[in-house]
């Protein structure tokens, strides 16, 4: 009888017809214990609202009848949009629980953190042997913690499972060895939001999160797109307007600095905006390697997120942690301006080829850098020494030829 009766009920609450629950019905589901009583109205209201988001989408505007009798009285009022909005129940993933004990303060602390590169198969697959000796060679040479899919490990030329599934096996090969910060950043709040709930499901002790870019977006909205993130996990959020179009101003980093997982920014505007926020208590990375000497010891900042340091990590961990010293950073500028004559990471895939750590293989568009510059990078290696250099192959000039470029992948 029960059931039968929970059946006639939802089916006047799904069909969207205009019969309506008959008097006898709801005098018998008064008699209900409290318990079955509870459940049932919590069915008949699920299914009752999910019904009506349906009918209420068709128009914004619907006619509404006051409470007055009269049909003379009768007007219309509007209903805001914000009635329509589906709630989150039918999300794959929904958890506000600690996905992993990596404190805030953990992250801080992180003084070299490398964008690491990926490397490829002929096919256009992840190389995952070469990536592995990427990684350990980093570690090896006290890097402090990884980006994994950022700019310069070409996470925009990756789709959402290669990209989850790199964080997850770097995680699973290394993540009692170096912290790992999975780049889970998007110009969609929705993605951003996925992708971060899946990375830290996977374990990832930290995420990378650049400002919504291309389409861009109000200052307001900005706030509330890393307020959709922030609550999952130690998060750094990333400024590079040169790629995003789009500053983030400090009024935006001051209207979400009070949560408990903001672990700092990735500045790349320069120094007088690293010295604003470490003069404020606030944790910042150089975003970029030519400044990073500067920032760390004149201007307050904790280290650098690097791309250089893919070539030549132990110098570039002298260069953070033994104190200021000008000439070792005289020594690495022209690599470093060597590394972005072009857009990164054409020039450090070239670089990594070139010393035989990578197969010379590129994911378009990135093409590798022309020849002259080829020659100009094996005079900088021995200028250097080729000892600073992470694999033990000498270095090469590489011919066109020798590059195989992957359309389809």
């Amino acid at each position: 009888m029960l059931q039968q009766l929970a059946g006639q009920i939802l089916c006047c609450t799904t069909t969207g017809n205009t019969a309506t629950i008959t008097t006898d019905i709801i005098l018998f589901v008064c008699f209900l214990d409290s318990g079955m009583m509870s459940v049932a109205y919590n069915q008949i209201s699920a299914f009752k609202s999910y019904s009506s988001l349906g009918r209420e989408s068709d128009s914004v505007f619907q006619s509404v009848r006051p409470n007055s009798t009269s049909d003379h009285n009768r007007s219309t009022r509007w209903i805001a949009p914000s009635a329509a909005i589906i709630p989150n129940f039918h999300l794959p993933m929904r958890s506000y629980e600690v996905k992993n004990r990596t404190s805030t303060d953990d992250i801080k602390s992180l003084r070299l953190i490398t964008a690491v590169k990926t490397p490829y198969l002929p096919d256009g697959r992840f190389d995952l042997e070469a990536y592995d000796d990427l990684i350990n060679m980093q570690i090896e040479n006290g890097a402090d913690g990884i980006i994994v899919g950022g700019t310069t490990g070409e996470g925009q030329l990756m789709s959402w499972d290669e990209h989850i599934m790199l964080i997850g096996h770097t995680i699973n090969c290394f993540g009692t060895s170096i912290k790992v910060i999975g780049n889970t950043g998007s110009n969609s709040t929705r993605e951003a939001v996925h992708a971060t709930e899946q990375g830290f499901a996977v374990g990832m002790h930290a995420a990378l999160h650049i400002n919504p870019y291309y389409g861009k977006t109000s200052l307001e909205g900005m706030v509330a797109h890393f307020q959709c993130v922030l609550p999952m996990g130690p998060t750094i959020i990333y400024n590079v307007p040169s790629r995003t179009g789009q500053d983030i101003p400090p009024r935006v980093i001051h209207s979400i600095v009070d949560s408990t997982n903001f672990a700092g920014i990735k500045e790349c505007v320069g120094h007088n905006r690293v010295k604003e926020y470490t003069s404020n208590g606030i944790t910042v990375w150089s975003g970029n390697d030519d400044e990073c000497h500067d920032s760390r010891w004149d201007h307050g900042a904790t280290g650098v997120i690097s791309v250089t340091s893919n070539l030549v990590p132990g110098l570039m961990r002298e260069l953070l942690s033994l104190g200021k010293n000008h000439s070792l950073n005289k020594k690495l500028l022209p690599l470093i301006n060597w590394l972005f004559c072009e857009p990164n990471p054409i020039g450090v895939n070239t670089a990594l080829a070139q010393l035989g750590v990578i197969r010379p293989i590129f994911r378009l568009p990135y093409v590798p850098l022309p020849l002259a510059k080829r020659v100009e990078f094996v005079k900088i290696v021995k200028e250097i020494g080729r000892e600073n250099f992470i694999g033990e192959k000498d270095v090469q000039v590489l011919e066109d030829d020798d590059f195989v470029l992957v359309g389809r992948y």
